[in-house]
């Protein structure tokens, strides 16, 4: 056995040595029996790979991918950061640089290429037509596959005006597409109100924050003031925003009972329940959702729908939210790990179920046009467009439902 085979051996098989005994240590093991199974199988693979494969492989590559895969394994948002990287990702994670607009996890990625779960409208990434379920497959030329998902999302921030080349898979175009996007600056989108016929008070969210909380407050106020008798809040692709601004966002709508809860093995149980002064209205709700409503606005949807506050229309959320943490390794590298998960209040893990509306619609595809190559028709303009209001089949199945109302 050569001796980078060796070291492989050794330091992989107790990274997992490591992993596993601390898994049983906090419960999450079945027996000690089982954990030795696992170990004996791992070591029984390495040994074919050592005397079976065609060549002598990369082991730094093996290594790296072997830890960030075990990650993945069970959580899809974890990365392992080697000394350097974990040095770099310090170094840039509270500078606001420039951006593409893209959130990313690997929870549907291919092979563990990076899966986006959206693009924050007028950004970069949605001006060429990039959408949830689209998949990266290279970042600088550099592969994505066993690549930490942190250290990708610092590969696409930068200064702004400077460009970053990506390898593309989308969803309506599977040949992988050359695409050079332009980081820029980007703006939180505000939130946008009309009121629609018949009564109902429209309210847009793209992007979930403290201060789009407060215009979510200010909107429906006026709203009501303006006449409006019911409201339709729509969440669908708001995919920005923390699980505190998703609490903050259904208290608005409640004034009583549980919006969620947060826990984990070493987190404290932690409830969230509705504060009456913080509720701005009690006329009837339909709150839109699709497969790229993510992080806070899941957990306020999840609880107006539990909490029978709204009727929940459209598509099975992407599931994201838990409280994430950075925890140092004795090599100086880290692992992003998720240590808590919120709870709907019916006590459905959001990340792992995502939130199911009782009232099932498809929704529509992306509103930008592509070529045959998979690039936009035509210039997607700065501004973000509003969602389709006429002729579409989630709002015109929440109007049905609030004509019940």
């Amino acid at each position: 056995m050569s001796s980078r085979v060796k070291y492989f051996v050794v330091s992989t098989s107790t990274c997992l040595t490591l992993v596993l005994l601390i898994g049983l240590g906090l419960g999450r093991s079945a027996s000690v029996d089982d954990t030795y199974k696992h170990l004996g199988v791992f070591s029984d693979v390495v040994s074919r790979i050592k005397s079976e494969y065609v060549e002598e492989p990369d082991m730094k590559s093996v290594t790296l991918g072997a830890l960030n895969g075990m990650l993945e394994a069970i959580d899809p948002f974890a990365s392992y950061l080697n000394a350097d990287q974990y040095k770099e990702y310090l170094k840039n994670k509270d500078l606001k640089k420039a951006d593409l607009g893209l959130i990313i996890s690997k929870k549907y990625g291919y092979l563990g290429e990076v899966g986006i779960v959206d693009a924050i409208p007028g950004s970069p990434a949605a001006k060429a037509g990039l959408t949830t379920g689209d998949m990266i497959e290279t970042i600088g030329g550099i592969a994505t596959r066993d690549m930490p998902l942190a250290f990708a999302s610092m590969l696409l921030r930068g200064e702004a005006g400077t460009s970053v080349e990506l390898t593309v898979i989308r969803t309506r175009h599977p040949e992988p597409a050359p695409l050079t996007l332009v980081r820029a600056t980007l703006a939180s989108p505000p939130v946008e109100s009309r009121l629609l016929s018949g009564g109902i008070g429209y309210i847009n969210v793209d992007a979930l924050s403290p201060d789009a909380v407060k215009q979510v407050a200010a909107a429906a106020q006026q709203l009501q003031k303006n006449g409006a008798q019911k409201l339709m809040l729509d969440l669908r692709s708001c995919g920005v925003g923390s699980p505190d601004d998703g609490v903050a966002l259904a208290n608005l709508f409640l004034n009583k009972g549980r919006i969620g809860y947060m826990v984990g093995q070493k987190v404290p149980r932690q409830n969230f329940d509705a504060d009456p002064a913080k509720e701005v209205s009690t006329l009837p709700l339909a709150v839109l959702v699709n497969r790229g409503t993510a992080g806070g606005a899941e957990v306020a949807a999840a609880a107006l729908q539990d909490n029978k506050r709204a009727q929940l229309v459209g598509e099975r959320t992407y599931g994201d939210a838990a409280l994430r943490k950075a925890i140092s390794m004795e090599d100086g590298g880290a692992i992003i790990l998720s240590v808590a998960k919120y709870y709907s209040p019916d006590g459905s893990p959001i990340q792992d179920k995502q939130v199911q509306p009782a009232n099932a619609v498809s929704d529509q595809d992306s509103q930008v046009e592509l070529d045959d190559n998979g690039e936009p028709l035509t210039d997607v303009p700065d501004k973000p467009q509003q969602k389709k209001v006429e002729d579409d089949a989630v709002v015109k199945k929440a109007l049905e439902l609030l004509a019940k109302a």
